[in-house]
């Protein structure tokens, strides 16, 4: 079987090696499509190939019709709404993530992000500590679950909503459930975001609920830019001054609010939560396990579009 690796943003070099070695160790085929500038290139590239790695790349459903032997393709990381899950599954077309394998690196960037913020930015101002303060966090997935973990070490409080996670899950991590999304945000100093972006969450967070966080609330959102309504930031800001958001996704109205708002937001120049060694050496030799083990017995434990 061929397996293309098509990266716009290359892979650490340790981790193509570490996917060259399972997937030729298994008597496949390996092809590398790094950095290109052209969604053409990708076009050719795909036309021969038996599975497909990507990373924040768009997989469409033209890409898929040039597809012609295509029967997997799995996206290194947790998020994949970068593939267009219909046009595959009409094509019969596996689609699977690597759930977990940057969720430590997204969380440590989320608490990065959080101490600046209570740190006015590193302004040289008097800021605050995040011991014996609480947070919020909105999706108890796998990161979510690292965040909590990290903040039990600040000395937080924890609190978490999700309602596909059973109240039991977040107990044993000693994390109080919360059932109410506005309680959230209301009863939570900080609170850090991790939903993917759905019909029914894009835009769900916006002026109502911001306005609930208590005085020097933080939001923290590491998750899609698009699960935010940005009119509702930008008039939640300008009549709170004491709130502050921070983000590694960086909105459509970000020069706006960093030229309005300058102690109050911050943004990473583009989306870095699994922008480390290990995260990328992580996701990317999970992703090549997962289609060796597809193609040896069929395994779609990871299947994102069944």
């Amino acid at each position: 079987m061929k397996v293309l690796v098509a990266t716009e943003k290359p892979f650490a070099a340790i981790a193509v090696e570490g996917i060259r070695k399972v997937v030729e160790g298994n008597g496949h085929e390996l092809v590398l499509l790094e950095k290109y500038t052209a969604v053409e290139e990708l076009t050719a590239a795909v036309g021969d190939v038996d599975a497909l790695i990507v990373r924040s790349d768009k997989v469409t459903a033209t890409l898929l019709d040039a597809a012609s032997k295509l029967k997997i393709v799995v996206r290194a990381g947790a998020g994949y709404d970068n593939i267009d899950l219909d046009a595959a599954t009409a094509r019969g077309i596996i689609v699977e993530n690597t759930p977990g394998q940057n969720s430590n690196a997204v969380a440590e960037l989320a608490f990065g992000m959080l101490i600046m913020a209570v740190r006015n930015m590193y302004a040289g101002t008097s800021g605050s500590e995040l011991q014996g303060k609480s947070i919020g966090i909105q999706a108890f997935g796998q990161v979510g679950r690292n965040v909590a973990r990290i903040a039990k070490g600040f000395g937080l409080t924890v609190n978490a909503l999700d309602p596909y996670c059973p109240d039991q899950v977040m107990e044993d991590f000693g994390v109080q459930p919360i059932h109410d999304l506005q309680k959230l945000y209301r009863e939570n100093k900080f609170v850090s975001i991790h939903i993917p972006a759905t019909a029914e969450t894009r835009g769900s967070i916006g002026y109502e609920l911001i306005s609930l966080m208590p005085k020097d609330g933080v939001l923290i959102n590491t998750a899609r830019k698009e699960v935010i309504d940005e009119s509702g930031l930008a008039q939640a800001l300008s009549e709170r001054s004491d709130l502050k958001y921070v983000a590694d996704v960086r909105p459509d109205n970000a020069e706006e609010l960093l030229e309005k708002f300058p102690t109050q937001v911050f943004f990473t120049p583009k989306k870095m939560g699994a922008q480390t060694t290990e995260a990328n050496i992580n996701a990317g030799i999970a992703a090549a396990r997962q289609i060796v083990s597809y193609f040896l017995d069929g395994d779609t434990r990871f299947q994102v579009n069944k």
